[in-house]
């Protein structure tokens, strides 16, 4: 569905792909129950002040006629076809009505219903269409045509379904990128707030990834393509809430499953309407006429349009700001959701490790030589520098984050030579002639009694096989050179921290008491060795995501419970991460099983469990839960096919905001069956035990109808999303 989608919607310029993209919002007479009814409408209205001035009949007659014919003949079909699969529809009820009070020479309440009912109809397809709209709209923001490298250098421009994994495109300055993929050459900022909400452009360089729709700033880029286009963000944006909309709530379910039996009672009760007092004597006209009141102001149009407007809305709503929930089931049951877990790496925190101080040993303890503020400083980032350059060729995570931290400083990094990396240990490279090592404590610093475990990342750090040195641009990597000290004077700067030998040993200690105190407060440590003495602990922590005590605050407020955290990281990070963003129940050290033991306990202490998280281990508790959110970019693709609903943007504010629209579509659906079941039985008892003229139940029905269709639209609009996330 989604490959379908790409190819089908695409930009009216071609020759423009990366201009924003035009709106796109359904014309009135693009639909033909829009078109229909308004003819019905001019006919009607052409036809009713020549019959209430009592002009011939041959001059009003065939507008009733064009009225009926224009305004019946669609719901009339329909109606014929579900008879024929034995199935009794309402809009065959509405036409025979309308049928029947003509057969009397009731021409203008039957075209008053035909009229009423055909504007109905023409208003549930423009609020479909318009649903549909705000979602499939965001395809638009991909271009139609892409510019594609091929082998011999030349550059083709070519479809978008056209593109392949592995292909290349060029996004020109003030282009919006045709493809999912990754940035192998040209630096550049870009505009990704369609897509992952960020408010400022963000920089991109080799190695970094970007989505199709997203705008190109002003430097040229050379992208190559990672997905199919059907696997592209918004593709699947599209796709999942499309099918989201082809679902229905159980309470949907519920009032279609009793609408059938409800319409077969409103027949026998019509015919016995008409039979019984025709044969205790009473006047056809005005029986039928009785009859066929009844008919109309008891048929369930509003009922059956109570439940699916408000939950496509909100779904439709949601989907436009980052949530995707793929069914409307699953909107329905995120409102009864009464006890929230959330998992940490990559749910509470962004999975990426960030280096959040760098202790120098011998420096920054009380009385540690001497050593002024301008020295520490100093100090610190020439250890930073020293580390990054060696990790440069190092593709771990926890690489990245020393070398992102270097580049933040502004740090000179010089090449790294000999580099070595040994797993478990670390890795080893000269930098400005002399030899660093940076790793794990055990690994560098040796094991010891009574030494705690190295903590999360640490523990496998340098796991991975050692990758290739890749080259970084100059523009990545030199960033404020003037103002910070190379590795080559990395040595100098560090002069001031004890030597190795007779020394060594107090040196070990005091960097074992520095790693306890950053594993202690939940962090990952890591060591650099400098010729074979320790000069440094980095300390790297897992950064928490913004807003996350907002929403867990929102949450604890929607539901009445305490979120709870389930992790299986240890319970020192997990104890942390909890005080930081205001959880209460914090469970640790957790397997997979352990989680969805969690939830079913929960479960059977009577809460709907709403579990939030990312990662494969977290598929489990989220398929066991009552219902499942995952994090769209950080999420496994096991957590996002299990989940019920996608956060797109990682943005946790949201899930409250999702959860609080949740609430409002119930809330309306019962206001809508409130209205629907009220005017019903007021109708009915009118017209049962009073005098309820026909064209007045007409308006009674179909009013009520269009009321409830135009109350479950109002999710449709932004406020309903700034009052949920409020």
């Amino acid at each position: 569905m989604a490959a379908q989608l790409v190819d089908e919607h695409r930009l009216p310029s071609p020759a423009a792909p990366g201009g924003p993209p035009p709106p796109r919002p359904t014309r009135l007479t693009a639909l033909p129950e829009v078109r229909w009814a308004a003819l019905a409408a001019l006919a009607f209205a052409l036809a009713f002040p020549l019959d209430l001035a009592g002009a011939p009949a041959w001059t009003w007659g065939p507008l009733y006629a064009v009225c009926y014919a224009a305004g019946g003949w669609e719901p009339g079909h329909a109606g014929l076809l579900a008879l024929r699969a034995r199935t009794l529809d309402v809009d065959l009820l509405m036409v025979v009505a309308a049928l029947g009070a003509a057969s009397i020479g009731q021409f203008l309440d039957g075209g008053l219903l035909i009229v009423i009912f055909a504007t109905s109809g023409a208003l549930e397809a423009l609020a479909t269409r318009r649903t549909a709209d705000s979602v499939r709209g965001l395809l638009d923001l991909a271009p139609a045509t892409a510019l594609r490298l091929a082998a011999d250098g030349t550059e083709q421009r070519v479809e978008v379904a056209e593109l392949r994994v592995g292909d290349t495109v060029v996004v020109r300055p003030g282009e919006r990128l045709p493809a999912d993929g990754t940035v192998i050459e040209g630096a550049s900022d870009v505009d990704q707030a369609t897509i992952t909400g960020e408010p400022l452009p963000v920089a991109k360089r080799p190695g970094d990834g970007v989505f199709a729709g997203t705008l190109n700033g002003t430097g040229a880029l050379r992208v190559r393509v990672d997905r199919d286009p059907g696997d592209f963000v918004i593709a699947r944006i599209v796709a999942m809430v499309e099918e989201a909309s082809e679902t229905k709530a159980p309470t949907q379910l519920f009032i279609e499953k009793v609408e059938q039996r409800y319409s077969v009672g409103v027949v026998v009760a019509t015919l016995a309407l008409f039979a019984v007092p025709l044969a205790l004597g009473a006047e056809f006209t005005e029986t039928l006429l009785r009859a066929m009141t009844f008919m109309i102001v008891a048929s369930p149009c509003a009922v059956v349009l109570a439940t699916m407007p408000p939950l496509l809305s909100a779904i439709a709503n949601a989907g436009r700001h980052g949530v995707l929930v793929k069914s409307a089931v699953v909107m329905e049951r995120l409102g009864e959701v009464s006890q929230v877990a959330l998992d940490k790496t990559g749910t509470l925190t962004e999975g990426a490790p960030r280096v959040a101080a760098v202790r120098v040993l011998g420096r920054e303890a009380p009385g540690g030589g001497g050593a002024t503020a301008a020295s520490v400083v100093v100090a610190r980032d020439a250890a930073l520098a020293l580390a990054a350059a060696a990790e440069q060729p190092s593709e771990h995570p926890l690489a990245r984050a020393v070398v992102d931290a270097a580049h933040e400083r502004g740090l000179t990094l010089e090449p790294a030579d000999a580099f070595a990396s040994a797993p478990g240990s670390g890795v080893r490279a000269v930098v400005a002639g002399q030899e660093v090592r940076v790793g794990s404590p055990a690994a560098t610093l040796g094991e010891r009694a009574g030494a705690a475990a190295p903590l999360g990342l640490a523990h496998g750090y340098a796991d991975a096989p050692p990758a290739p040195p890749r080259e970084h641009p100059d523009g990545a990597s030199h960033v404020g050179r003037a103002s910070r000290p190379a590795p080559a004077e990395a040595s100098r700067a560090l002069a001031g921290t004890p030597r190795a030998g007779a020394e060594a040993a107090p040196e070990v200690a005091e960097a074992w008491r520095v790693v306890d105190e950053e594993e202690g407060v939940g962090r990952t440590a890591v060591v650099v060795l400098v010729a074979g003495r320790p000069v440094a602990v980095l300390a790297v922590e897992d950064r928490t995501r913004a807003g996350v005590a907002d929403a867990v605050a929102a949450l604890r407020e929607l539901t009445g419970s305490e979120p709870a955290l389930l992790t299986g990281d240890n319970g020192r990070a997990a104890a942390r991460l909890a005080a930081e963003t205001g959880i209460g129940d914090v469970r640790a050290d957790l397997l997979p099983q352990d989680k969805v033991a969690s939830v079913r306990a929960w479960q059977e202490a009577g809460h709907r469990v709403l579990v939030v998280g990312d990662g494969v281990n977290d598929a489990p508790a989220l398929a066991a839960a009552h219902s499942g959110i995952a994090m769209g970019r950080a999420g496994s693709d096991l957590a996002l096919e299990t989940a019920d609903a996608v956060v797109v943007r990682d943005e946790l504010g949201t899930v409250p905001a999702v959860v609080a629209l949740s609430r409002r579509a119930r809330r309306v659906v019962r206001q809508n069956l409130v209205i629907a079941s009220v005017c019903i039985g007021t109708l009915v008892a009118w017209d049962l035990f009073g005098h309820l003229p026909l064209p007045l139940g007409v308006a009674g029905h179909e009013g009520s109808t269009v009321l409830v269709g135009l109350n479950g639209l109002r999710l449709l609009r932004g406020a309903a999303w700034r009052r949920a996330a409020a």
